[in-house]
């Protein structure tokens, strides 16, 4: 089982989906054999037959939902020779499109999908789970409601589509006296600001626009997964968003929203600085490292810290630092104060330049009896801002993901999908700086770098190169969204 199936089984364990293209390999040759199984009852009583028609004479033989069809010439086929022709098929002893499978229902029903349709085509072609075993297989609408019978499937969920099917579907589970699956229809989930069609994200991907089906903008299973979404969160999001027989579109940030609710309550905090510029404090020892104690996460129950070095070298984001700060900028200034989170209060004494006339560090001093938690100094700043130790900072990249298009329903726009894709769906820096505790975690867990945003560590990260990929950010635009209705 790979991993992304243990993910699919994680998110909904009591349902299941089955189709040979994409069959578990345990089941795959007995499921063949099974419905290699049905398909013979069928014919032995008297509801189905080998026909040689072409693909074109089937077509035409259907005829047009206001018309009825016309029988094939080899519908009266007997038994015998149905079940002959059927067993060679299945030794390969025909060409493709030679022959076909189909059921004898009714050419004169109003729903198409009863007009004598095909279960079986030959198809020559190595198959990725039985290998050669096998040149015939199952059309979908055979196979779909077998399998479920086979797996004891309850209810089998499918989107609307799949309504017309339904007659078909029953059809043969009655014909069969097998276990009596039910299939129940909805309106397929859309999310705002992606696709969900098939086609259009394989375009995606062979285009080169995103890196591979497990691209974490892409909405699929592989895809969330990578970006760092857990199963709870979307067993959350599907019961928030619920289902529907209209179709419609879900917003992207409900999905956001279930996603921080859960990390918030799981992840680990600490702290990274994405774009670091270098802080040096003129009045605190060269010499000497102090460890603070810092809290993982103080929505557990149970509470743990883990221990902070700082020193006489640190990094600040470029954003928390302005050297002509307008009103309204509480962060760094050039003689303005702000709080280390978990350390101490600095005030920026002065600014040290390139000679392009960029900045190459700040110069500050730290108050002693500012230390957080015995806070003894009396100061008042507007500002708490996050750091790291330049001496035992891990360097590493990190990647900021966002919406995949700029508009909320690409699918329906008159111009090529494609022209709204987002610029700054991705954001990578390089040359970031975490806490070294970070190093000891399993690749999986998730955590919450202090102001940024939830992150996880990508796949292809290694010992050598860390690589970490936010999956949501702080802010709650649907929570946000939600009061304003309220209100």
């Amino acid at each position: 089982m790979t991993e992304d199936t243990e993910y699919v089984e994680s998110i909904k364990a009591d349902i299941r989906w089955l189709g040979f293209e994409w069959a578990n390999e345990f089941y795959a040759s007995d499921y063949f054999e099974k419905l290699y199984e049905f398909a013979t009852t069928l014919i032995k009583n008297g509801l189905a037959y080998v026909d040689d028609s072409t693909a074109e004479e089937i077509a035409a033989g259907k005829g047009t939902p206001t018309e009825p069809g016309k029988n094939s010439p080899y519908r009266n086929r007997t038994v015998d020779e149905n079940l002959q022709l059927f067993e060679r098929m299945r030794k390969g002893e025909f060409k493709e499109s030679e022959k076909t499978l189909r059921a004898k229902i009714d050419m004169a029903s109003p729903n198409m999908h009863l007009r004598d349709p095909l279960m079986y085509r030959i198809k020559h072609a190595h198959h990725h789970r039985t290998g050669d075993n096998w040149c015939i297989y199952p059309m979908y609408d055979f196979a779909h409601g077998q399998s479920d019978s086979i797996e004891n499937i309850t209810h089998s969920i499918c989107t609307l589509e799949f309504e017309v099917h339904k007659p078909l579907y029953n059809w043969f589970i009655e014909k069969l006296k097998i276990y009596p699956s039910r299939q129940f229809e909805f309106a397929r989930r859309n999310i705002s600001y992606t696709v969900m069609s098939k086609r259009k994200l394989l375009q995606l991907v062979n285009e080169n626009i995103v890196d591979g089906w497990d691209d974490p903008r892409m909405p699929t299973i592989s895809g969330v997964r990578r970006r760092g979404y857990t199963p709870e969160s979307i067993r959350n999001f599907a019961e928030v968003a619920g289902i529907s027989r209209r179709e419609n579109v879900t917003d992207f940030n409900l999905l956001e929203s279930c996603l921080r609710e859960h990390l918030n309550k799981v992840a680990v905090r600490t702290m990274a600085v994405i774009n670091p510029l270098k802080v040096v404090l003129l009045n605190y020892d060269e010499s000497k490292t102090e460890i603070l104690k810092a809290e993982n996460n103080p929505e557990a129950v149970e509470k743990t810290y883990r221990d902070v070095a700082f020193s006489k070298e640190i990094f600040i984001e470029q954003d928390d630092f302005m050297e002509h700060a307008g009103e309204g900028f509480f962060r760094l200034t050039p003689g303005g104060m702000v709080r280390l989170k978990h350390a101490y209060i600095i005030k920026c004494e002065n600014v040290v330049k390139h000679d392009d006339g960029t900045i190459k560090e700040i110069h500050c001093t730290y108050v002693a009896e500012s230390k957080s938690g015995n806070d003894q100094s009396g100061l008042k700043v507007k500002s708490v801002i996050h750091w790291v130790n330049a001496a035992t900072a891990v360097t590493a990249e990190v990647r900021l993901y966002d919406k995949l298009f700029t508009v909320e329903a690409p699918d329906a726009q008159d111009d090529d999908f494609k022209k709204f894709i987002n610029p700054q769906s991705l954001q990578i820096f390089s040359n970031a700086k975490v806490e070294p505790d970070l190093l000891g975690h399993e690749k999986g867990e998730r955590f919450q770098f202090l102001r940024l945003g939830y992150f996880v560590e990508d796949k292809y990260s290694t010992s050598a190169k860390r690589i970490y990929n936010r999956a949501v950010t702080l802010k709650d635009e649907w929570a946000k969204e939600q009061k304003k209705q309220k209100k």
